[in-house]
């Protein structure tokens, strides 16, 4: 169960090298009379030992007993292949060479030209005969039989380390492919099956309940359509980690391809990969003073980054969670240990701490993703979700434009669509404030502070959200609690997210509301079924599913546009620019200061009476303020 020392490879192969040569005389008296040949020829024992010393040599050359048996590739037979074939080709030279000076031959020639196929023969069956044994003795009966799908490079590497590597507890037994042409060859040695519904027949009655999705298969399907027969008919699915084309069978990783894991949820909800104008984010970002507020959150941390690789002059982390914060500094050293971080704790709603941070560091970019924004618990807090969210944003926009900042990016959400819940009328006023402060500086200085706004639905994976409160749920037993069976909402992967923010960041010239291509909804009810049979659980038998009602402030559907509003395209499909209607920011400022007074007071329904007045279309539902609408 051991390697074996290349000493050990090196003996074996000099062994069967023996074993062929003897073989080649006993083979070569049969069909020649080598007593004719008279005394010109050397003893066969000087001839082994000549022949031996020559193959020695070439073994060396060729490190091709530095190989593990258990492991050989087609670059170990390559490798014993020369060492056999320019042994014999010195062998006749060496024949000839002496035939030249002493008009005499020491080696027989009909011996080299038998020997030479076959100890590659032997040499190469000893491998093959090592790998085979090796796979038998680790995988045995109880190994759970699996299915590739995908039949190019990436699902060939996967069944070729799957039965050379013995630290992988699956058996493949075939690939899958939907292309109707491909399934009446085998690849390497396995039967292609087509997919469809005689496959999952098929597999069930061979008791195979896994597949593997190769990495390239993961680019060319849709995930969260082309997988979900599999889901269906409860076929666990895995995937693999990615490699590239320049990578062949032989040479992939066997540590890479053996980290073979569950696919996540996550990978099913993902959309094809998002292409952004890099040329113009290297020159819009390299050499600049980054500010980045909220750095430890989910979207702050991904911008911190994303934005290293177009080479920031510092990047300054923001926050006022020390934790994250001291951990993603650590991470930022460790990835990044040529780039330069500056880590600030900080409140936003203290003006005069973000004073100092702007006086002494002079960004040239602001990014805002700091914000509160759990939406239960931001309607039982109304007055912090002012502070942080509106006093928290008009402090970094004031302090933008009196300190010459380029451009300052607020992050805001779909939910400051028609807003029914305070988190969503907080974001909505911060998003007015912005947009009506720069359309006044605009009017006398047409070089001021730049203010962008984004906005883009459910980030996967991000603090808080569904999909790990689902996760743990799952890991518990159950069960899974959904507020309504038609919840829909949009999902987009964090660092799809942040680098159409980077990308409208650039694009926008002041003053535009930008929306995010969020692809189709998602049904929360479907998700749930899904993550549960990922599990390897029954929904409603396994792990039970239960409707609790929609809390304070949550709807159904989300809405990345109001009803007044319309969209333009940008150079990037991805991005639209939403047309809003603009707002007087003399008049917006001074209801803006009003709130801000009234939300220091604990005066809760008088502040988002406010709120409402300042965002007409807020009207609360399933919330105790509805009865201010």
């Amino acid at each position: 169960m051991q390697y074996l020392p290349p000493w050990g490879v090196l003996m074996l192969d000099l062994l069967l090298c023996t074993a062929a040569f003897w073989l080649s005389i006993w083979i070569g008296s049969g069909i020649f009379d080598y007593k004719a040949i008279g005394q010109a020829v050397l003893p066969f024992g000087y001839q082994y030992l000549l022949v031996m010393t020559l193959q020695l040599l070439c073994f060396w050359a060729f490190h091709s007993y530095m190989g593990i048996l258990r492991y050989s590739t087609f670059v170990d037979t390559i490798k014993i292949l020369l060492s056999n074939m320019i042994t014999g080709i010195l062998a006749v030279l060496f024949n000839l060479s002496v035939q030249l000076m002493t008009g005499s031959h020491p080696l027989l020639n009909t011996v080299l030209a038998i020997y030479v196929p076959l100890a590659f023969v032997l040499l190469f069956c000893l491998r093959v005969g090592v790998k085979t044994i090796q796979d038998w003795m680790q995988r045995g009966k109880g190994s759970p039989r699996v299915m590739i799908y995908g039949t190019k490079y990436a699902g060939v590497a996967i069944a070729d380390m799957l039965r050379s590597a013995g630290n992988i507890p699956y058996q493949p037994v075939g690939f899958i492919s939907d292309n109707q042409q491909r399934t009446n060859y085998q690849v390497a040695g396995l039967r292609v099956k087509m997919l469809n519904d005689k496959l999952f027949e098929w597999m069930q009655s061979r008791g195979i309940k896994h597949v593997i999705v190769s990495p390239l298969k993961m680019k060319e399907i849709n995930p969260a359509k082309d997988l979900q027969v599999f889901i269906d008919h409860n076929i666990s699915i895995l995937t693999t980690p990615y490699f590239t084309p320049m990578e062949n069978t032989d040479t992939i990783d066997a540590q890479r391809i053996g980290r073979i894991a569950a696919i996540r949820i996550e990978d099913l909800l993902e959309r094809p990969e998002i292409t952004i104008n890099t040329d113009n984010l290297q020159q819009h970002l390299h050499g600049k003073v980054l500010l980045i507020s909220g750095a430890a959150g989910s979207i702050g941390s991904e911008l911190v980054r994303q934005v290293q690789q177009y080479h920031p002059k510092v990047t300054i982390l923001l926050d006022a969670a020390e934790s994250p914060l001291h951990d993603l500094t650590l991470e930022l050293k460790s990835t990044y240990p040529d780039a330069r971080f500056i880590a600030v704790i900080a409140d936003v709603r203290n003006r005069e701490r973000l004073e100092q941070i702007y006086r002494e560091m002079r960004p040239d970019i602001v990014y805002h993703a700091a914000a509160y924004k759990h939406v239960p618990l931001m309607e039982d807090y109304p007055n912090e979700a002012v502070q942080a969210n509106v006093l928290g944003t008009k402090n970094m926009a004031d302090l933008a434009v009196e300190y010459g900042v380029q451009r300052f990016v607020m992050i805001s959400t779909d939910k400051a669509v028609n807003p029914t819940n305070i988190m969503g009328a907080s974001k909505r006023i911060a998003e007015i404030y912005v947009q009506s402060l720069f359309k006044h500086l605009q009017k006398e200085h047409p070089e001021c502070t730049k203010f962008i706004t984004t906005r883009f639905g459910n980030v996967l994976g991000s603090n808080g959200s569904v999909i790990p409160y689902f996760r743990k749920q799952i890991a518990a037993g159950g069960p899974v609690t959904v507020t309504h069976p038609d919840i829909i909402r949009y999902f987009m992967t964090i660092p799809e997210a942040c680098c159409l923010v980077m990308e409208a960041g650039f694009l926008g010239q002041g003053g535009e509301i930008f929306v995010f291509d969020m692809g189709q909804p998602v049904k929360i009810l479907d998700l749930a079924r899904n993550m549960i049979r990922l599990a390897g659980y029954q929904p409603e038998v396994d792990i039970p599913i239960v409707f609790t009602g929609l809390r304070p402030g949550e709807k159904l559907y989300e809405e990345l546009l109001n009803q007044k509003e319309r969209t333009i395209p940008t150079e990037n499909s991805k991005i639209m620019i939403a047309r809003v209607r603009e707002f007087d920011f003399q008049q917006v400022s001074k209801q803006v200061d009003q709130l801000l007074t009234t939300s220091r007071q604990d005066k809760p329904f008088l502040t988002v009476k406010q709120m409402k007045e300042l965002v007409p279309e807020f009207i609360s539902k399933n919330s105790i303020y509805e009865q201010l609408d």
